[in-house]
């Protein structure tokens, strides 16, 4: 069985949009400004994108609000060739935990990211077809770290059961992973080194003290 080139899937409706001559309301699920940073450069031009800040996940509600905040201010001061607006979906991190409770110890990428995809693409998929979008992505097929089978296989399913079309993306592919860095720092980004909830939060930090021991010992 191919593997699907997701990159290639997205260019190709790319493409037919432009023949079409029409600029589909995009809803752009992100999980923060330096993941959407690259997404919205090159999405842009061939869309209409409203910004989805849904992520309940991130339980430290300081973190949450600084990092929806920086999505605020990277729309107005990344310049776009189209209007880029921003939605704020519904903060309820209780209802998180409730979703992935006995998944605590689950490992990085393991079966709570997988709840915690559903639903962050799930309330994406219900949103966009309650307000009228023509499509449905997400920004956190731009991590390295981060599966992007997994994550369209979800979109699609998620989009099925609303009724509305998941944009296929592997935002890492062309160097948007390291082009999302260098906006980063042109634009001065707060850059975190987790994904958002409690649980990546010790993982990320257990990973750096362990960096950090086995840099004294060299």
């Amino acid at each position: 069985m191919n593997k699907r080139n997701y990159q290639k899937e997205m260019e190709a409706q790319i493409k037919s949009n432009e023949a079409s001559g029409v600029f589909p309301k995009l809803l752009l699920h992100a999980c923060c400004a330096p993941c959407s940073s690259w997404c919205l450069e090159y999405l842009s031009p061939h869309f209409d994108i409203t910004l989805f800040y849904y992520n309940p996940n991130i339980d430290d509600e300081e973190e949450y609000h600084r990092r929806a905040e920086e999505a605020r201010r990277l729309i107005r001061e990344m310049p776009a060739p189209r209007p880029v607006h921003f939605l704020e979906g519904t903060y309820d991190p209780d209802s998180w935990h409730r979703l992935v409770k006995g998944h605590e110890a689950d490992p990085e990428g393991g079966e709570r990211c997988g709840i915690c995809f559903e639903e962050r693409l799930r309330k994406t998929a219900e949103t966009a077809a309650a307000l009228g979008f023509d499509c449905f992505t997400t920004t956190l097929t731009i991590s390295p770290l981060k599966d992007a089978d997994r994550l369209n296989s979800i979109g699609e399913a998620e989009g099925a059961a609303a009724g509305v079309a998941f944009l296929p993306s592997d935002f890492k592919k062309k160097n948007g992973y390291l082009r999302s860095t260098e906006l980063s720092r042109e634009y001065g980004l707060y850059r975190q080194d987790y994904c958002g909830c409690s649980f990546s939060k010790a993982e990320a930090h257990r990973r750096n003290a362990a960096r950090a021991t086995e840099g004294l010992h060299k």
